[in-house]
């Protein structure tokens, strides 16, 4: 009885270790710390309970300064896809990585001094960068050759690309990263690249 109780607060000890590390506590996006966040909150910096700004979409309870900036996309011959500005979630995580927004630009502030640096700053040139806010359904995948097809295949993460990956059928940042770390994986990525298998998720090669 006594083993199997150590047994199960053994068992108990690994998955809240597990469950403690998959998530956006001590993750890269985890600013309860920092010394610009006098709040010591997690959360505020990108949401807010009260007043979000509602102005961009798939921005759910919004608290930071979205930005301005104009960007250079991705562009290729080979690329069927057309690639504008970015939008959604993507000009959300650009809101940061593109160098031009303060991090400490939430809750109505927009003289914060804190900027992504080094290579966590992508900036507004976008042209070397893997396209995004572009539509990936049925149609581009045929036209492309390289694509599998987002509604039919599976994602690896529980159903098809399109259900788990995309957002409103399009490709954006958050299709390949987890900004909340849900998955647990290096680099806040939906799942691991091992072998490119991230990649070779949507392209065949």
């Amino acid at each position: 009885m006594l083993k199997r109780c150590i047994t199960i607060s053994v068992m108990i000890l690994v998955v809240a270790g597990l469950s403690f590390s998959q998530s956006i506590v001590g993750s890269a996006h985890d600013f309860s710390n920092e010394n610009w966040n006098n709040t010591s909150e997690i959360c505020v910096v990108c949401h807010t309970p009260h007043n979000a700004d509602n102005t961009v979409s798939d921005a759910p309870l919004w608290n930071h300064e979205v930005t301005a900036a104009t960007f250079t996309p991705y562009s290729s011959s080979s690329l069927n896809a057309t690639v504008g500005q970015p939008d959604g979630s993507s000009k959300l995580c650009l809101s940061c990585h593109d160098g031009t927004v303060a991090v400490d630009n939430f809750g109505g502030r927009t003289n914060g001094n804190q900027f992504v640096s080094g290579s966590e700053k992508i900036g507004t040139d976008l042209s070397d960068d893997h396209p995004v806010s572009f539509t990936y359904d049925g149609a581009l995948a045929s036209a492309d050759g390289g694509l599998y097809d987002p509604a039919t295949t599976n994602s690896g993460l529980g159903g098809t690309i399109d259900n788990d990956m995309l957002i409103g059928s399009k490709m954006q940042c958050a299709s390949c990263h987890d900004v909340h770390n849900g998955s647990g994986v290096g680099n806040l990525l939906v799942k691991s690249n091992s072998g490119s298998n991230l990649c070779l998720t949507c392209h065949q090669k």
